[in-house]
C-alpha cells in the first residue's frame, strides 16, 4: 500500500484477474512485500524498516507482493483453485511431518540432527513467520530432512527457462566471491545486461556498484547454493525443468513461489459518509415551491397558506378532517380516509364500484405553515432556524408528512432524513477476525464488561496490547460514523423528551458513550436488518 504511494487504503475495493467480483481489501503483515527496482538500479526487498529511505528512489515495482484469497471466492463462483505458491505455513507442515516419522516427533534429536538448539528449533515452528531460520539454516534443515527450501529463501525461479537458469549460472562461476565459514557472503560479478533482467525477473535483491553486480548476505548464500556453486563440474540437462535442475544440484526439492500472478485494478475508494438526499432534506414535509430553490420551510413562512398535496385523515371523534395522526382539536387518533377521485364518494374499499378506479387517501389541502412552525417552536422551546430543508412533494402512497418537530432538531444538530424517513450512514463493511484494545480505543476494563474476558490465547485479559477474537456480532466502526451517532443519540433523546414526553434513552454526551450500544446495519440490496454492538473505534473507513 505504501509503495503504491498510499494509493490503496484499507477498504479499497479491488478488481482482480478471478476468481471472483470486486472485494475490499485490507493489509496482512506476514505475507511477502514488495520487491522493488531503485533509480541507481539495485533490487530491494521492501520492509517497513527500509521503506522511509528507499521510498522516493524507487523507479520501478518489479513484484507487488503476496495477496490472501479466500477459497470461498473460488467455491461460491464456481472457478477452478489456482495454484499457490509455496508458504510458511506449508512448510512447516511437511517438516513436522518428518521430525514425526524419523524422530517419533522427538525436537530435541532433529536439533541435534541438525546442529541448532531446541528452543530454535521449537521458535521456527512454532512462528513461521516471525522467526524465519536464517539462509545456513535453512539450508541445513532442507538438506538433513530433504524438506523443500523455506519459501523465503526460495526466488521466483518459475519465471525462467532452463536455458536462462544456465546463463545465470556460468555468471555465477566467472564471478568472484567471498566465503567465510563455508557462507557465501558475497558475490560480485559482471554487469551484463541479460544478467541483470534475469536477476530481476526471478527478484533476487542485488546492488549496482561500479559497472558491477553485487549480491551480499543470505540473498548471496542461497543464490549460490541452488545455482550449484559447490557442484561447478556438475552436468546439467537443457531438457528437464529448473527445478528438476536444481533439485540434481542441491540434492533437495525447491517448490514454486509464484505459480500464478494475478493483475489488479480499483475498484471503488473506501468509503464512510452520511447517506443524504440531493439536495440534503431535514424533514419530509412538503412545501412545494413557497420554499424557493432551497425548498426552505422558514421561507415559507412569509406565505398566508401553501397548497400541497398531503394525505386526507379523519377523526372519529369529531368528524374533523386533517392531514396529521392526532386530532388538532379533540386529540384522538385518525384514521386515513379513502375517496374516489371521480364520484368523491367515501369508501373503505381500494376501489371504487362504480367509476371503476382506485381510490385515492390524498389531496391538495392549504395548509397555515407559520401556525404548524409556531406551534413546533414552542413544543421544543427552540428559536426556528434559518434553514429548514423540506421537499417539493411526498414521495409515500398516501401522502403522509413527518412532523415538523423533527426537521428543526435535524437541522439544529445537523443531521439529514433519507427519502424513507430514516437518518443514514454509509460505510464499506471489512471482515475482521481479532482486535487488540489499543487499536480501538477502548480500556480493557471496558472490553471485560462487554464480554471479553480472555484474549484469543486463552489468557486472562489485563493488557491493552493483548490480542482479542471479536465476538460475532461486535463491529469496530469509523470515528467518522461513530461522531455522526453522537448527533443521531442527541437528536433522539431530545425528540424522546420534547415530543413525546418520554425520558430519554442514550443519554450519550461524547464517542466513548457508544461502547456498547446496539446499531442496525442494512446491506445495500436486502430489506433486512443486522443488529451488532459497537465495541470499538477505527481511523479507517470502514467498519
Amino acid at each position: 500500500m505504501m509503495v503504491l504511494q498510499n494509493f490503496l487504503a484499507a477498504g479499497t475495493q479491488l478488481r482482480i484477474e478471478g476468481p471472483g467480483k470486486a472485494g475490499v481489501v485490507v493489509p496482512v503483515d506476514t505475507i511477502e512485500p514488495p520487491i522493488v527496482r531503485l533509480k541507481n538500479g539495485s533490487v530491494v526487498r521492501v520492509t517497513l524498516q527500509n521503506l522511509k529511505q528507499i521510498k522516493n528512489m524507487i523507479a520501478k515495482i518489479l513484484f507487488l507482493g503476496d495477496i490472501l484469497i479466500g477459497f470461498g471466492d473460488f467455491l461460491y463462483n464456481n472457478k477452478p483453485l489456482l495454484p499457490s505458491g509455496f508458504t510458511e505455513e506449508w512448510w512447516r507442515e511437511e517438516l513436522r511431518a518428518v521430525i514425526k516419522q524419523n524422530f517419533n516427533g522427538s525436537l530435541e534429536k532433529a536439533a541435534a540432527a541438525v546442529k541448532i538448539s531446541t528452543l530454535r528449533l521449537e521458535g521456527i515452528l512454532s512462528d513461521p513467520f516471525k522467526n524465519k531460520p536464517s539462509a545456513k539454516e535453512a539450508i541445513a534443515l532442507s538438506s538433513t530432512f530433504k524438506v523443500p527450501l523455506h519459501p523465503f529463501f526460495t526466488f521466483f525461479w518459475s519465471s525462467i527457462s532452463s536455458e536462462e537458469f544456465q546463463t545465470l549460472r556460468k555468471w555465477l562461476l566467472n564471478s568472484e566471491r567471498q566465503i567465510e565459514a563455508s557462507v557465501v557472503q558475497e558475490i560480485t560479478g559482471a554487469k551484463n545486461e541479460t544478467i541483470k533482467v534475469l536477476l530481476e525477473r526471478i527478484c533476487v535483491p542485488h546492488e549496482v556498484v561500479k559497472n558491477k553486480i553485487k549480491i551480499e548476505n543470505d540473498e548471496a548464500h542461497i543464490f549460490a547454493f541452488c545455482l550449484g556453486l559447490h557442484a561447478p563440474k556438475t552436468m546439467t540437462v537443457r531438457s528437464k525443468t529448473v527445478f528438476e535442475i536444481m533439485q540434481k544440484l542441491t540434492g533437495i526439492p525447491i517448490r514454486k513461489k509464484a505459480p500464478t500472478f494475478l493483475g489488479a485494478r480499483m475498484g471503488r475508494p473506501e468509503k464512510a459518509k452520511r447517506r443524504e438526499m440531493r439536495p440534503l432534506v431535514h424533514v419530509l414535509f412538503p412545501v412545494g415551491l413557497a420554499g424557493g430553490s432551497r425548498r426552505n420551510l422558514t421561507e415559507a413562512l412569509n406565505k398566508v397558506a401553501i397548497e400541497v398535496d398531503l394525505v386526507k385523515r379523519r377523526c372519529l371523534g369529531c368528524n374533523e378532517l386533517t392531514f396529521k395522526t392526532k386530532c388538532p382539536r379533540c386529540d384522538a387518533e385518525t384514521v386515513v380516509e379513502k375517496f374516489c377521485p371521480k364520484c368523491g364518494r367515501r369508501l373503505k374499499e381500494s376501489f371504487c364500484p362504480i367509476c371503476r378506479v382506485p381510490t385515492r387517501s390524498h389531496e391538495k389541502q392549504l395548509v397555515n405553515l407559520k401556525e404548524l412552525m409556531d406551534e413546533a417552536r414552542r413544543k421544543l422551546n427552540l428559536p426556528i432556524p434559518e434553514l429548514v430543508k423540506g421537499v417539493k412533494g411526498l414521495m409515500n402512497e398516501t401522502k403522509t408528512a413527518e412532523i415538523l418537530e423533527k426537521g428543526i432538531l435535524r437541522a439544529k444538530h445537523d443531521l439529514s432524513v433519507f427519502k424513507d424517513g430514516t437518518i443514514r450512514f454509509d460505510v464499506t463493511n471489512a471482515p475482521l477476525t481479532h482486535f487488540k484494545a489499543t487499536e480501538i480505543g477502548v480500556p480493557v476494563e471496558k472490553l471485560r464488561q462487554l464480554g471479553y474476558s480472555y484474549d484469543c490465547d486463552g489468557n486472562s485479559l489485563t493488557d491493552s496490547s493483548q490480542v482479542c477474537e471479536l465476538k460475532v456480532q461486535d463491529v469496530i466502526i469509523p470515528l467518522k460514523s461513530a461522531e455522526y451517532f453522537v448527533r443521531v443519540a442527541n437528536f433522539l433523546d431530545e425528540l424522546l423528551g420534547k415530543v413525546y414526553e418520554l425520558p430519554p434513552y442514550y443519554n450519550v454526551k461524547r464517542v466513548d458513550d457508544l461502547v456498547g450500544h446496539l446499531v442496525v446495519g442494512l446491506a445495500p440490496h436486502t430489506s433486512v436488518g443486522i443488529l451488532g454492538r459497537i465495541v470499538g473505534f477505527t481511523r479507517l473507513n470502514v467498519c
